[in-house]
């Protein structure tokens, strides 16, 4: 074998190629530890609304392990999109020393339940805000349906010069509406049928409750040829 110079001249390339992928992976290492190179400059594409510089930057630096070459954008991203109004993150490296970060923010459309918020994708998401949305709660998985309805039964409503600021969704698949006038509105289950109800009340309405002065604190829309009514006791 040692008098073969083909097996020979092969084992001799088979070890500078060891050593030489040996040497690269260490330098590789070398280099990912490096001080040399360090992220200095985390750059937003666009400014936002809802979440500040400080969050972004200790988003992005808590998941920056070593230096520019050792940075790991998809790891970035994903801390990114916990921040509670990001919706979407893209985070890529710019050389010499930039992080460019781009985000797509939640827009509120409305709350869901106590906590949570729905975005205008029907998307639910954890954050806080103190502007006036309507409330909309439904079954787990339900988010963009009942979304979508408020969006119908809203439109409805409208001629009766009131708004819409509740709607649910009961685990039976009832629909329960309320507006800002303190009305509450029972539609029945079957949403097709509940907007059809709906529709034929609100024409109804100018000729019928609108003739009463009292104010109206519920009606029940689940009967096929009429409703139900309660209005509010006069205080003597």
């Amino acid at each position: 074998m040692w008098d073969n110079p083909r097996v020979l001249n092969l084992a001799a390339g088979t070890l500078v190629g060891i050593a030489v992928f040996v040497f690269a992976i260490v330098a590789v290492a070398l280099l990912l530890r490096s001080p040399l190179f360090p992220v200095s400059e985390i750059a937003l594409t666009h400014s936002l609304g809802n979440t500040t510089r400080e969050e972004i930057e200790a988003a992005t630096r808590a998941h920056i392990r070593g230096n520019f070459f050792a940075v790991a954008p998809a790891q970035v991203r994903a801390g990114l999109e916990r921040l509670p109004w990001v919706r979407r993150a893209s985070v890529r490296r710019v050389w010499p020393d930039q992080l460019e970060v781009t985000l797509e923010e939640h827009v509120a459309f409305a709350r869901w339940g106590e906590r949570a918020l729905l975005n205008i994708y029907g998307e639910r998401f954890n954050a806080a805000t103190d502007a006036p949305l309507p409330v909309l709660l439904g079954p787990a998985g339900t988010e963009r349906e009942v979304a979508q309805r408020y969006a119908r039964f809203a439109h409805a409503v409208a001629p009766l010069g009131a708004k819409l600021e509740r709607v649910v969704l009961t685990e039976r698949r009832a629909w329960q509406l309320r507006l800002d006038s303190g009305l509450s509105i029972m539609l029945g289950r079957d949403a097709d049928g509940a907007e059809g109800r709906l529709a034929r009340f609100v024409e109804a309405h100018p000729a019928t409750l609108g003739r009463i002065a009292r104010r109206h604190e519920y009606v029940d829309l689940r009967y096929p040829n009429g409703f139900a009514l309660r209005v509010a006791e006069l205080k003597g």
